[in-house]
C-alpha cells in the first residue's frame, strides 16, 4: 500500500516536501512515481526513482524544481517541490509497480489516495 502526504495550500514561490510511504515490502525493492492530475486534465507525470540505486532519478516536470528521493529505512518516498507555481495546482498521487523500473515506461501497478497541493496568491 501506498500513502502519499505533506500536501498542502501555499503561495507562488513556496515549498512543500510530499512524503510516499510504502506499508508493504521493502522499498528498496520498488521504483516509486509521483504523477499528478489537475482538474479537468490527464495524469501528468512528474518523477520516478527506480529500484536500481545506480540509476539517476527521472525528472519529468518542474523545470528543475522538483527533487525526488528515497529513505529505505524509513520506506519513504520524498518530493521535494520548490519554487511552486499556480500551475503546478494539482492532487498529486505516488505508484509503483512490479518490476522495479520506470513506471512511465513500464506502467503502474498500484498507486494511493493522493495529497492536494494548491498553489495560490
Amino acid at each position: 500500500q501506498l500513502q502519499a502526504s505533506g500536501g498542502g495550500s501555499v503561495q507562488p514561490g513556496g515549498s512543500l516536501r510530499l512524503s510516499c510511504v510504502v506499508s508493504r515490502g521493502t522499498l528498496g525493492n520498488f521504483a516509486i512515481a509521483w504523477f499528478r492530475q489537475a482538474p479537468g486534465s490527464g495524469r501528468e507525470a512528474v518523477a520516478c526513482i527506480t529500484a536500481d540505486p545506480s540509476e539517476l532519478p527521472y525528472a519529468y516536470s518542474g523545470n528543475g524544481r522538483f527533487t525526488i528521493s528515497r529513505d529505505n529505512s524509513r520506506n519513504t518516498v520524498y518530493l521535494q517541490m520548490n519554487s511552486l507555481k499556480p500551475e503546478d495546482t494539482a492532487v498529486y498521487y505516488c505508484a509503483t509497480n512490479n518490476v522495479g523500473r520506470n513506471l512511465f515506461i513500464n506502467g503502474m501497478d498500484y498507486w494511493g489516495k493522493g495529497t492536494q497541493v494548491t498553489v495560490s496568491s
